[in-house]
């Protein structure tokens, strides 16, 4: 799921293999910008601002995406097959000599003036990966609502951007809190802690290929490796090989119904604003569905 780890690795391929090359092809599948022609104009560079992405493009134009839930971008070299989805998938292709840049289901590409990029992120709160991050001013924007559910308030992207689903729910489960409790009836100390904390994920998770927000102590032992499974020593048999420990990669989120790394409860789920949400009812107090 793309949140603003994930987005600026996409962002730093598409810069890689875009920035400083001139565009031989160029192809936007939505209807308003299907007669658009940036071939001949060399990318400037490309961005990530929150959970968005801006190609900046010479002529004083940009190229703004966003991937929501299954959008991606896909980087391919001259002769390699194209992976990532059937063609009619396919909402935007940026070509040069060295590599093809192909955005498949892609909810929003918009091509605009560059001096008004504002229209499209000017909305945003302060970026957890970018350099305007100003944690006071993301406090000040999360405490201006009070009443509302802490999770709701952290997927906001205007108090904050950077944050989706897996965040919400990873950061919810550290605070000890439920996403339904109101921002307003966090003990002191917690919500600016919280905000420190999703910097630290998005920043530790920003190069990572998988997203953790575990620690490494915080390991559990496969059932089917139980050392009291092990065959007597008298059988004949060789011995099994010793019981491997694996880490899980997420505390909470896509766990259901499986034991807290931390307490052994299971795992509970359910909709808030329409998106899947975890906790543990063991380790986190507040309303729940």
């Amino acid at each position: 799921m793309p949140e603003g780890d994930t987005v600026l690795q996409t962002a730093t391929r598409l810069h890689a293999a875009l920035a400083g090359q001139v565009l031989t092809r160029s192809d936007l599948r939505v209807p308003r910008f299907a007669t658009a022609d940036l071939t001949g104009r060399t990318v400037l560079d490309v961005t990530a601002r929150g959970k968005h992405l801006l190609t900046r493009i010479e002529g004083g134009l940009t190229l703004h995406s966003h991937l929501r839930m299954d959008g991606a971008w896909r980087v391919f070299a001259p002769d390699e097959r194209w992976r990532g989805g059937p063609g009619h998938q396919i909402r935007a292709i940026l070509g040069n000599t060295e590599h093809t840049a192909v955005g498949y289901r892609l909810p929003v590409l918009e091509l605009l003036r560059t001096d008004e990029e504002g229209r499209a992120v000017g909305h945003l709160g302060p970026d957890l990966l970018g350099p305007d991050w100003d944690p006071g001013l993301a406090l000040d924007r999360l405490l201006a609502a009070p009443d509302r559910p802490l999770g709701e308030a952290l997927l906001d992207q205007r108090n904050l951007a950077g944050i989706g689903n897996v965040y919400k729910c990873e950061l919810c489960f550290l605070a000890r809190v439920t996403p339904w409790l109101p921002v307003g009836a966090l003990p002191d100390g917690v919500l600016p802690r919280l905000v420190a904390l999703a910097e630290r994920l998005l920043h530790a998770n920003r190069d990572r290929p998988t997203r953790t927000t575990t620690i490494t102590s915080e390991l559990r032992t496969p059932p089917n490796r139980d050392l009291a499974a092990r065959p007597a020593p008298d059988t004949g048999r060789p011995p099994p090989r010793p019981p491997h420990r694996v880490q899980e990669r997420l505390y909470v989120y896509g766990r259901a119904r499986r034991p807290c790394l931390r307490c052994g409860t299971p795992i509970r789920v359910a909709d808030q604003d329409d998106r899947p949400t975890y906790w543990c009812p063991g380790c986190q107090s507040g309303p729940t569905p």
